[in-house]
């Protein structure tokens, strides 16, 4: 029984002792060999471009707000200009009228009459009284009166969306009291 006892005992003993030994320790002693033996890739960093400002001279450039430059944009060609109204490839070489010098908020709608027939809008700006009549051009964004009745007037204009596209929306301008 002492004999039995003795061989448990040096069993436990082995054991115990391997238990001791952390396989843990083995495991963070290989990943600090591998992180000293793999080099680090990092590419060197690309020189910061150098800008070269432009010099604007007004008498040679391009007008940025004229038709010019909407004719540049869309290029000379039919298929560059598919996404604008052909009343706006038109207007590219037109006189610019006198209310296209203001914006939509500073008018006003005051009035209503027909004038041969043709129905006229009487628009206030900045003191002085216009008559329109559909087919005339008010505001900045080449806006065109399609309809006037007695409460309003409806005009087509085209402005460009967030992602830089050309697209005709409607507006109205309602007679002020």
């Amino acid at each position: 029984m002492t004999r039995l006892w003795s061989t448990g005992l040096m069993a436990a003993a082995l054991l115990l002792t391997g238990c001791i030994s952390d396989p843990r320790s083995e495991v963070s002693a290989w990943m600090e060999e591998q992180k000293r033996q793999t080099p680090a890739k990092i590419p060197p960093l690309k020189e910061p471009l150098v800008f070269q400002p432009v010099a604007y001279n007004r008498d040679t450039a391009t007008n940025p707000f004229g038709f010019q430059k909407l004719a540049q944009v869309f290029g000379t060609g039919i298929e560059a200009r598919r996404g604008l109204p052909q009343w706006v490839i038109d207007a590219q070489n037109r006189r610019k009228e006198p209310l296209e010098s203001y914006s939509l908020d500073a008018m006003q709608m005051v009035g209503y009459l027909q004038k041969a027939g043709k129905p006229t809008a009487l628009i206030l700006v900045d003191g002085h009284l216009y008559q329109v009549v559909p087919g005339n051009h008010l505001g900045y964004n080449m806006g065109r009166i399609v309809s006037i009745r007695e409460t309003q007037l409806e005009l087509k204009e085209v402005v460009q969306d967030a992602t830089g596209d050309w697209l005709e929306r409607s507006t109205v301008l309602e007679l002020q009291q």
